[in-house]
């Protein structure tokens, strides 16, 4: 990509903003797609534990720097928010076609989501949420308390995935 920087914000390198810098695409075929000015901003951001160099490009110019930054770096958390949100949800199919009744469907849906995350929270759930919501989805028909029925799931304790020794392999029958 080839650019022209129309003006420098920042002079030398403040924290872990690099660079930062109004420019302009200079190639006809870009030039004629975007003829703006935009904004890119070099940041040093931590990648797995490592600091890696990393070019943002945004239309922001009122932002600072930092904000540019942090909200890349936290586009993966929503990111996997809505791929937590799908996969739990079932928002696959709609009840209806029109804008309002999508709307009402994916707003229920977040309620629901979000009233099974303070009921997990609530009830101190150590497990996964998927489990969570596969334990409610199977008593939701049934009358009996699901705030007991958490509190008694998984008392056993330790971490929320079961893991099997060599020496609890057996089949009936057999010594170990």
């Amino acid at each position: 990509m080839k650019y022209r920087v129309v003006k420098r914000l920042i002079k030398k390198p403040v924290g872990n903003i690099l660079r930062d810098d109004i420019i302009m695409l200079t190639t006809k075929k870009s030039k004629a797609a975007y003829p703006e000015t935009f904004r890119r901003v070099i940041a040093l951001v931590e990648v797995d534990g490592k600091m890696q160099e990393m070019t943002f490009s945004t239309n922001h110019t009122e932002w600072a720097a930092n904000s540019v930054c942090e909200l890349y770096q936290s586009r993966w958390e929503i990111e996997v928010f809505f791929k937590q949100i799908k996969q739990n949800l079932k928002l696959c199919d709609f009840l209806g076609n029109s804008a309002n009744a999508v709307g009402w469907q994916v707003w229920m849906a977040l309620l629901v989501y979000v009233l099974r995350r303070y009921f997990g929270h609530v009830s101190n759930w150590n497990h996964s949420f998927s489990r969570l919501f596969t334990l409610i989805r199977g008593m939701l028909w049934d009358k009996m308390a699901l705030g007991e029925i958490l509190g008694r799931y998984g008392t056993a304790g330790g971490s929320f995935r079961m893991l099997g020794r060599p020496d609890q392999a057996y089949l009936p029958g057999f010594t170990p």
